[in-house]
């Protein structure tokens, strides 16, 4: 059959809309509710009430409590605003309220980030958490700086691939615990109990929780650059590659 242009390109922009609302809603959500107990009661009580992540840094040194709030208040802050970045009209019509919430969107990484490398070694997974948690730290905070690098000479593309890269680490916070939602039940239901489930959930969060998201916007990207190498072709020749005709057809 034998599809317009239009079509495709309308169902894909259906497509990006409920992905966009998902990204949105869903940071939001993690955003305010996974800070919030931290926020409203100490960690020592809530270690008491059975809270995994609590009891690992209820008795910690100063340092690493610290080290803990900063981490969970300022990437929570950096989760909620980051998805206003990649709202096109948002971009053209208010460039300046863009330019705010990425400066905050940055300023947070920057705290947060460091701040999950000091926490990484103890994490509740071992050597392999430390691993996984800090090279995202590391990861998070390099694209970051990338980021604020590139806008500031002026490429407007590489900021934005960067800054895709970064939001992909921004959203291990929603993917960690959506794994660990599905995870956990599914341990539990071949026979394991709640505890050991959680660490073995845990264990594979640190890596699964960003990975996965890395690997899609390398992705995107990789299908934007394909792109724009053909609208140049096409800008500078008249006509399409034989392989941008055969797009058109959907067998």
């Amino acid at each position: 059959m034998v599809m317009t242009e239009g079509g495709p390109r309308r169902g894909s922009t259906r497509r990006g809309t409920v992905a966009l609302w998902w990204i949105v809603l869903s940071a939001a959500a993690i955003a305010v509710v996974a800070p919030m107990p931290y926020l409203t009661d100490s960690l020592r009580h809530l270690a008491q009430d059975n809270g995994e992540i609590a009891a690992n840094y209820a008795y910690r040194p100063l340092w690493a409590q610290v080290a803990f709030y900063l981490h969970v208040c300022f990437a929570g802050l950096a989760l909620l605003v980051s998805p206003a970045q990649f709202v096109t009209r948002l971009r053209v019509r208010a460039p300046r309220v863009h330019r705010i919430c990425g400066r905050i969107a940055t300023g947070c990484i920057w705290i947060a980030g460091p701040a999950g490398l000091v926490m990484a070694p103890l994490n509740l997974a071992g050597p392999v958490g430390a691993v996984g948690f800090g090279t995202l730290a590391v990861l998070w905070t390099g694209f970051a700086v990338a980021a604020y690098r590139a806008i500031r000479r002026g490429d407007v593309a590489s900021h934005r691939d960067w800054a895709i890269r970064a939001f992909a680490m921004t959203y291990a916070a929603v993917m960690l615990r959506l794994w660990l939602v599905v995870l956990d039940p599914l341990q539990v239901a071949i026979g394991l109990d709640a505890d050991t489930a959680f660490q073995r959930s845990y264990l594979i969060v640190s890596f699964l929780c960003w990975v996965p998201n890395l690997l899609v916007a390398e992705g995107m990207l990789r299908r934007n650059r394909n792109r724009n190498r053909n609208r140049r072709q096409v800008s500078e020749t008249g006509q399409p590659r034989p392989a941008d005709r055969m797009n058109h057809v959907v067998r």
